[in-house]
């Protein structure tokens, strides 16, 4: 069914997001056919930009067979041939995920797991695309999204539109003090149920996204010290590579996770042992979006939770780096934990109480 709220969207996604600029090349990967207006509509934006949309639809079920599949030797020749070479000649790349079922790929083996990552999601995306393009990944309103939600089809995509059309400029203004804050600070502690942790932040580059990397958006991000994090820490329900953990819980020494419980433990595992960065964490975050209040089961929309932080396992981006060099990003959150910066307690569970922070909560939105 065609939403009238699809053209703002990609108005907002090519002109605000990506900056999309006259004489562009525009990767639009669609993966799954829930998506196909909102993907009509970026290809008609694109071209008013003046820029050339590159449309690509993938079936969620021919990508399944060949995570399933493919070995070391396939991803290794789909990057040579195809991934690279076309990532190569792109400007801006936006993907959207419009899958009917988010654990389609969960029952790809740990083996066929690690060389798709290492041959091809690693060097294709996470060098490549993150680096050299102008990027925003999104998702699409499906019912089974409505149903991870736990919510009606009709509601979930108001919720949708609200958070994903969020006046961004505005909620910018808003992270200056947050920003400010954490670029001068030296440490952060966290304190809540389950967890205790502590991280430096000295010296790290902090970069707020007020929508120009994904939809929805509200996030500042960067990279605690390496060697820093000590204590223990509990997130809530995530799902990595089509894999549903109903919780982790990692301890950690001096940066590494030294152990590790959750309702899936071997998966957790296998994980943790993808390689020496899995172990480590590449990315301190904290979300911002007052419209996102509980977690999904995607991660896109979870780490942007208001009254939330995520503290990632494996590889840190290259504009706030920290040395960890992994095939595993896995952004994982932790709600309602008190942040307290170089001994200053400024969020009571989900709520700001450092005065010049408090314009965040949301209550203050309209």
């Amino acid at each position: 069914m065609y939403d009238s709220r699809n053209a703002p969207l990609a108005d907002k996604i090519i002109n605000y997001s990506t900056k999309t600029q006259p004489g562009d090349n525009v990767l639009i990967e669609l993966f799954g056919t829930n998506g196909t207006h909102l993907a009509q509509e970026m290809a008609r934006a694109a071209f008013d930009a003046g820029a050339h949309p590159f449309v690509t639809v993938y079936d969620t079920e021919t990508l399944r067979i060949e995570r399933e599949r493919g070995d070391r030797e396939y991803w290794k020749r789909r990057r040579e041939i195809v991934g690279l070479p076309t990532m190569k000649e792109m400007d801006v790349y936006i993907g959207v995920r419009a899958a009917e079922n988010i654990y389609e790929l969960s029952g790809v083996e740990e083996g066929r797991e690690k060389a798709y990552s290492e041959e091809y999601l690693h060097p294709v995306h996470m060098r490549e695309r993150v680096n050299n393009t102008r990027w925003c990944v999104m998702r699409y309103p499906s019912p089974a999204f409505a149903m991870n939600a736990k919510m009606p089809t009709n509601r979930f995509a108001d919720f949708f539109y609200r958070a994903c059309l969020l006046d961004y400029a505005e909620l910018n203004e808003r992270m200056k003090p947050l920003h400010n804050l954490l670029a001068g600070s030296k440490e952060v502690q966290l304190k809540g149920e389950g967890t205790d942790i502590t991280l430096s932040i000295e010296g790290q580059n902090w970069i707020p996204c007020a929508g120009d990397l994904n939809i929805p958006d509200g996030e500042i991000f960067s990279s605690p010290v390496l060697d820093s994090v000590n204590g223990h820490i509990t997130y809530a329900p995530s799902v990595y590579n089509g894999k549903p953990f109903g919780f982790v819980r990692l301890e950690v020494k001096d940066g590494v996770v030294v152990d590790y419980d959750s309702d899936n433990r071997e998966a957790l595992r296998a994980v943790l042992d993808t390689d020496e960065g899995a172990r480590r964490f590449g990315e301190f975050a904290i979300g911002t979006n007052p419209f996102i209040g509980e977690p999904m089961f995607d991660i896109l929309f979870d780490e942007k939770i208001w009254g939330s932080i995520h503290l990632t396992l494996g590889q840190s981006y290259d504009i706030a780096p920290n040395g960890n060099n992994s095939s595993v990003h896995w952004d994982l959150v932790c709600i309602g934990s008190d942040v307290i910066i170089d001994g200053e307690k400024v969020r009571d569970g989900r709520k700001w109480i450092r005065e010049d922070l408090t314009p965040l909560n949301p209550e203050n939105f309209e």
